[in-house]
């Protein structure tokens, strides 16, 4: 038995779905069920029964659980505790962070912290929510700055920053380009480039609510995965986009960024995470930067 193989079964229990769980430790999910059955097989009582359509715990899965839980909590603190304790002394803090905060808000918030810790080393890993999460969870992040999953992890800390405002992108030889600013209604019936929704939630959803809040139906041509991408569709005149404002940053000629009317579901919701329960001083230092310094830096994101 290992503490791998604990998580498996801890995220199994509690999805209670093997491909939900698997993507939340960003795993495969025959990897995952081949973990949990090697732990079965070490303890030697079966803790999950699963079927094609269904998990469930047995009897000792629920009393295992408990304990698990107890144990990887007890993991977590032991390791963080000499993490942070080594942090310290190298004056490292890896930070890892979606691409509309790298873009938009790392930059101010690394020159303040260079300002005022010019000893500290930032270590900086780029990335979607999904990915970035599993890392702090397995200490390889001390912190992250992402869009807050609507299930979150007990294991850790939230805090909210700010939402980002959202722009349209459309091509500089549309009629729409014209416009000092655009609301639903006047993308209607443009065919919409969005992105993909199992990787970006949050950005998918944005489009999908703005249209359901104007009692209109999104005319979705095109899936893409990336920013730069979906704005090199729309310089290419194959759609256009609704977009976090700091895309505008991206060099692509021939795409114009129009403000969107504001609206209650006109946001993206933008939040540092950390593992629950440690402590680690350079960490909580660029927290209290953040804390300190939000207004300045929602405007410049």
């Amino acid at each position: 038995m290992d503490l791998h193989q604990l998580r498996c079964f801890v995220a199994a229990a509690e999805e209670l779905h093997f491909g939900r769980a698997a993507q939340q430790l960003d795993m495969m999910p025959s990897a995952l069920g081949r973990h949990v059955r090697m732990l079965e097989n070490d303890l030697g009582t079966r803790l999950l029964t699963r079927t094609t359509r269904s998990v469930a715990l047995t009897d000792d899965g629920a009393a295992f659980l408990k304990q698990a839980h107890e144990l990887l909590a007890q993991a977590d603190r032991l390791a963080a505790t000499f993490r942070a304790g080594a942090r310290a002394r190298a004056a490292t803090i890896r930070v890892g962070a979606i691409d509309s905060a790298a873009a938009g808000l790392l930059p101010a918030l690394l020159h303040d912290l260079r300002d005022q810790l010019p000893d500290i080393s930032v270590q900086l890993v780029e990335d979607k929510t999904m990915r970035l999460l599993p890392r702090l969870l397995s200490g390889r992040l001390d912190l992250a700055l992402v869009r807050p999953p609507e299930s979150a992890d007990k294991r850790l800390e939230f805090l909210f920053l700010f939402h980002e405002t959202a722009v349209v992108a459309v091509s500089e030889r549309h009629p729409l380009s014209a416009k000092p600013s655009l609301t639903i209604a006047d993308v209607a019936d443009e065919p919409l480039i969005v992105p993909e929704r199992r990787s970006r939630p949050h950005s998918h959803d944005l489009t999908m609510k703005l249209f359901a809040e104007a009692g209109l139906r999104a005319h979705v041509v095109q899936i893409a995965d990336e920013k730069q991408t979906i704005v090199n569709l729309v310089a290419a005149e194959l759609g256009v986009a609704i977009v976090p404002r700091w895309t505008s940053r991206m060099a692509a000629r021939g795409v114009r960024y129009i403000p969107l009317a504001m609206s209650a579901m006109n946001k993206l919701p933008l939040a540092a995470a950390w593992t629950r329960g440690t402590r680690d001083p350079v960490r909580d230092r660029l927290i209290k930067m953040l804390q300190a310094n939000l207004s300045r830096y929602a405007t410049e994101a």
